[in-house]
């Protein structure tokens, strides 16, 4: 296993995002509502017909359920221009059993300060200290294929393609992280999507079964975080860099290179909530 400040130069590059705004408030570890993570986006699809796909139980699917789930990922998959293999279906049934369980959790974080107007939250600064996170990188030729493909592998590792052979539970968020190109617009091809490993596996992470899965150990991160809904396509996060930097102004504590989407929903919900992540240098 080896160190980085987050996931080394092919993972998760991470440093610290910082913003002054409103007075720090008292320390307090931020609790996040926690929610089952798939393929992220479900453009075309509407939101009646995604709840009645998913069922609400943690008793084991029969044939038919099986291949109805595996049909409704089959859709979404079309919608990021991916293909969901057969081997998945094991994967969907677990995840989709647990999705009301009692094994997910907030990745830990400290909120340091918050930045409101009118009593709306605009944005604010967090700190998520050292751990260990389950990485992929991708370089497919959309962003969705890449987030797509990329989940897929670490839900095969959450499910059981580990070395305890045991469902790991879920976090939240899963997090991916954007290069941009030299001209500060386009996002390069490679995107990391990373998983942090509940409290359970820190101290002894399991070994993923795929080589493309690399478990690194993060130093502490520092980030300002806006919260947005909808999809993530690199147009809509696009869109939320814009209006978190005019939010912030000039800052030369900001990396411009490198940001981060925070997902935390379920595609099924409406109105999904997801988090543009700043990042701070020198941390």
């Amino acid at each position: 296993m080896r160190s980085a400040s987050l996931c080394d130069p092919q993972c998760f590059k991470l440093r610290a995002a910082f913003v002054v705004s409103t007075a720090p408030q008292s320390l307090a570890v931020n609790s996040v509502r926690m929610a089952l993570i798939s393929i992220e986006d479900l453009a075309g699809l509407d939101d009646e017909q995604v709840d009645d796909e998913i069922p609400d139980s943690t008793e084991p699917m029969d044939e038919e359920e099986q291949e109805r789930m595996y049909a409704h990922w089959q859709a979404v998959g079309r919608t990021h221009h991916v293909s969901v293999p057969r081997e998945m279906r094991g994967p969907i049934e677990e995840m989709t059993r647990r999705n009301q369980s009692s094994e997910r959790e907030p990745v830990p974080s400290v909120t340091v300060s918050r930045h409101e107007k009118l009593g709306e939250v605009l944005y604010e600064e967090r700190v998520y200290p050292p751990g260990k996170w389950a990485c992929v990188s991708k370089a497919d030729m959309l962003y969705e294929q890449s987030i797509s493909n990329a989940f897929m592998k670490l839900m095969r590792f959450i499910c059981k393609e580990n070395s305890t052979g045991r469902y790991l539970g879920m976090s939240v968020p899963i997090v991916n992280e954007i290069t941009m190109a030299e001209d500060g617009t386009n996002f390069m091809k490679d995107v990391l999507t990373a998983y942090y490993l509940p409290a359970e596996f820190q101290a002894r992470p399991p070994e993923p079964s795929d080589p493309d899965i690399r478990i690194i150990q993060r130093d502490a991160i520092r980030v300002i975080a806006r919260v947005f809904y909808g999809t993530t396509t690199e147009e809509t996060i696009s869109r939320q860099i814009s209006i978190l930097w005019e939010l912030l102004g000039s800052s030369e504590d900001v990396l411009r290179d490198r940001y981060m989407v925070a997902v935390y929903e379920n595609p099924g919900v409406p109105q999904r909530r997801n988090e543009i992540w700043f990042i701070r240098r020198g941390s």
